[in-house]
């Protein structure tokens, strides 16, 4: 059983930012926008990066931690390919597939799996921040954050690019007791390594 976690945050926050401090022969990063690493690292990338590839790749197993950059273009790139379709099915199809690939995640991976989803917000009409989606399916009938046990915010600010890991009322971040102090680094190296280190998981060293 893997483990998903979720990155929330506005462009510019330092979501793909948090990536830098990772062991390029420790992480697999999906690209899904196929946009360049804000940061000189390189990482192994595949870049415009579709459910097929994510799925083969994970299906593998050769790594212990994968990342899906902005992962919300894989509903956004589908809707504009089905922009044309009337009805709603495309709206069914699009909450589906995304759905079908956490849950993949979940029941498909190594325990020692862990797979974070880079993702951007959208605010509510009460200005809650949340994962941005397609259509209410995700939102009405599935919240996506349900399907995480961990969800961080990341912010920009005077002091830096950081992670709320709990909410203050105003957003879905939330992670386990003991886990994280409240504000973080924007270090996903370091949030994978204390991940790991909580759940009793191991390291990750993929020789």
């Amino acid at each position: 059983m893997g483990i998903p976690v979720l990155i929330l945050g506005e462009s510019g926050s330092g979501k793909s930012a948090s990536l830098r401090n990772f062991d390029p022969a420790q992480v697999g990063v999906f690209n899904v926008a196929g946009k360049p690493m804000p940061f000189r690292a390189k990482l192994p990338v595949v870049n415009n990066a579709t459910y097929d590839s994510i799925y083969k790749s994970l299906a593998k197993g050769k790594l212990k931690t994968y990342v899906v950059d902005d992962s919300q273009y894989l509903m956004a790139f589908e809707f504009f390919d089905r922009a044309k379709e009337t009805g709603f099915n495309k709206f069914t199809d699009i909450g589906l597939n995304f759905k079908n690939l956490i849950q993949f995640v979940i029941t498909n991976t190594a325990p020692d799996c862990i797979v974070y989803f880079l993702h951007h917000v959208e605010a509510t009409a009460g200005s809650k921040l949340k994962a941005k989606t397609i259509g209410k399916m995700l939102d009405e009938k599935l919240t996506l954050e349900g399907l995480f046990s961990i969800v961080l915010l990341c912010e920009a600010s005077a002091d830096g690019h950081h992670f709320i890991t709990q909410s203050d009322g105003y957003t879905t971040a939330k992670s386990p007791m003991e886990m994280f102090d409240k504000v973080i680094d924007n270090d996903l190296a370091m949030v994978d390594a204390t991940i790991r280190e909580y759940w009793n998981l191991g390291g990750n060293d993929n020789g």
